[in-house]
Parts: structure tokens; C-alpha cells; sequence
């Protein structure tokens, strides 16, 4: 894979969470006059930023971010039900402070940090939240070695 991609409302809010809150490094940002483009995408004209960033540490695991300046469209429904949903996991090592630290930022979460009580990853805990435009998002803190 070479990286994956959300569709955002403002891009500078989008940076300010992804970049600044979650601690990822911009890799690209760029505003490129390219018909290509909009080629590729189905909209003639298109006007787009684009951002790459990733974790620290990680550049070949992208994630893009697109604004698109013109030919906007509409919020969908963005629950992990729908087919179509997708998500994005991040890993850290202690859960419940990264929990009370996005919290304290008014992130909203489905619930709190949860234990994995089965399965492959039994001992892990887990919680979902929602980047600034409602897209769904996982945070997991693996299960301690032993």
C-alpha cells in the first residue's frame, strides 16, 4: 500500500488535529495545478490541497488528507456501519492518557478506553473517535508482552 486517504471540510482544522494534536509530521502540503487531477478523480477542474503527513518515525506509512477547493460535496454518514466506513487504528502505549488528553481537547469518543477480553488481541485495549469532520478513527494500546 502506498498510503491512505480522507476527504476533509478545512484542511487547516484538519491540521491542527492530526498534526498538532496527534503528533503526525506533514511529509507534503500542496495546492498543485494539475488536470491530471481531476482526471483521476472525475471532476474536471478540480482545485485541491493535498497533505501527506505520517508518524514520526514512520514515512512510508501515509496518511493523505484532501481538501477539495472547488467541486465540494456533502457530509455522508460516516458510521463504522455503513459500507464504505473505514478507519484509521493508531497505537500508543498508554491508552488512557491519550483518552484524557483528547478528551480535555473536546474529542469526541464512542466510550471509553475498553479491555479486549478476547481474540488475537486479548489484553489490548481499545476506544474509536471521531476526527474534527465525524470520520472515524481507532485508538489501540496492544497487550503488555509476557
Amino acid at each position: 500500500m502506498h498510503h491512505t486517504s480522507f476527504t476533509v471540510s478545512d484542511m487547516d482544522r484538519s491540521l491542527r488535529f492530526y498534526r498538532d494534536l496527534l503528533g503526525m509530521e506533514v511529509l507534503v502540503d500542496q495546492t498543485p495545478n494539475a488536470d491530471y487531477l481531476g482526471k483521476i478523480v472525475g471532476y474536471e477542474g478540480l482545485r485541491l490541497r493535498t497533505v501527506f503527513l505520517c508518524v514520526p518515525g514512520h514515512p512510508d506509512c501515509r496518511l493523505e488528507l484532501n481538501e477539495y477547493l472547488n467541486h465540494r460535496g456533502s457530509v455522508g454518514d460516516l458510521a463504522t456501519n455503513r459500507p464504505g466506513s473505514a478507519h484509521v487504528a493508531f497505537l500508543v502505549d498508554d491508552i488512557h492518557h491519550f483518552y484524557e488528553e483528547l478528551v480535555s481537547h473536546g474529542v469526541r469518543f464512542k466510550s471509553p478506553p475498553v479491555p479486549i477480553t478476547a481474540g488475537t488481541n486479548r489484553g489490548a485495549y481499545a476506544a474509536y473517535f471521531a476526527d474534527p469532520d465525524g470520520i472515524p478513527l481507532e485508538v489501540m494500546q496492544p497487550a503488555p508482552h509476557v
